[in-house]
């Protein structure tokens, strides 16, 4: 007999396990609302360069505090969180959620390489006084020189992963392939040296460099951000020379800067491992995951909500290898619950939205 005292209540909705944001910039958040949209990637580097550190490290630090506690408060539980610098170390050394920390190197210059991996192994130390899992990774091949893109990637290999910036702009790859454009332009211009011209693709450069270094295939997790100009055969290359290979997806960081979105139908046609990310709220209007799933959602109406949203969780925990505690709900397992409101026939609605329940 049913209880008369209890009442029914039905939302239109989905419980899923916690998310996994796959590329954040937590240490960026102070930039929000500051940039230019539709800049392409040069001039996202010219406003790089001029707003960074215009606050103080206490309004800096209180930026970051709340983006993390917002996305932990929308169901994200572990993040691959990339740092320049210390300012986010305190915090993530006490939040509830996890974060693996991608200690990013730049440089372009061949005799800075020595310094610039003394610095990162000394901010690997501070990070690892903090109980942070971190270390060093390579940023992208347009900022690095040859001989520091190998020594970054050879330092983080060394902890079993790997978070790189590739092909995300046309920009990127024609600089790349062939000497020329505005990335080549923006670097000669402020006197740095570029990278060889490798008559390819600035996804076959970077693999070039890593056998010079390492053997390949990589037997490390390997995590791509953005690839919005892979190829098939990039994807084919890339999966031959990675074993345990990701691919990050930030759509909303790539509208931003360049209006341009992934090829993510060929990535699926590939067998790809895609995870999702936010990017930073330089090249971002919020850090929201059920926003990137909407964004992906709305340009690729025929991939299902599941597929979508195993990117967001299953597959950004196993990137982490935290996938016996994060990713799906099974026995054993704390991923968190997470609601996401307002599903309407499977599909996600410019209304959207998730809480931790």
């Amino acid at each position: 007999m049913e209880d008369p005292s209890v009442e029914e209540v039905f939302y239109e909705g989905a419980l899923v396990p916690g998310f996994v944001n796959a590329h954040c910039h937590s240490e960026l958040s102070y930039m929000k609302g500051q940039f230019r949209k539709g800049s392409g990637m040069a001039g996202f580097i010219d406003q790089i360069n001029e707003l960074r550190d215009n606050k103080s490290y206490e309004e800096k630090v209180s930026d970051l505090k709340a983006a993390i506690d917002g996305m932990w408060e929308q169901g994200v539980v572990a993040m691959a969180d990339i740092s320049n610098c210390a300012d986010s170390f305190p915090i993530k050394a006490v939040h509830p959620m996890y974060t693996r920390t991608f200690l990013e190197v730049f440089g372009t210059e061949k005799e800075d390489c020595p310094a610039v991996m003394a610095s990162v192994a000394a901010l690997k130390k501070k990070a690892e006084e903090y109980g942070l899992d971190a270390a060093p990774t390579p940023h992208a091949c347009y900022t690095m020189s040859p001989e520091l893109l190998r020594a970054a990637s050879v330092a983080g290999l060394e902890s079993g992963f790997l978070s790189y910036h590739s092909e995300e702009s046309p920009e990127e790859d024609e600089m790349i392939r062939c000497g020329s454009g505005p990335m080549w332009e923006n670097r000669r211009r402020a006197g740095m040296s570029v990278p060889p011209v490798s008559g390819s693709s600035s996804l076959s450069y970077f693999f070039s460099q890593l056998a010079k270094s390492v053997s390949l295939p990589l037997e490390s997790n390997l995590l791509l951000v953005h690839e919005c100009c892979m190829s098939a055969e990039g994807a084919r290359e890339a999966k031959a020379k990675a074993k345990r290979l990701f691919v990050c997806l930030c759509p909303k960081s790539n509208l931003f800067i360049h209006n341009l979105l992934p090829p993510v139908k060929m990535m699926m046609e590939e067998g790809l491992k895609l995870c999702i990310g936010t990017d930073s709220l330089s090249s971002n209007d919020e850090l929201n995951m059920v926003r990137e799933l909407f964004c992906l959602q709305s340009n690729f109406p025929d991939i299902p909500l599941g597929e979508l949203l195993t990117w967001a969780c299953r597959n950004g925990a196993e990137f982490l290898a935290k996938d016996k505690i994060f990713g799906t709900f099974e026995p054993g397992k704390t991923p968190g619950v997470v609601f996401i409101d307002n599903i309407v026939d499977g599909r996600l609605t410019a209304k959207s939205s998730s809480r931790r329940l």
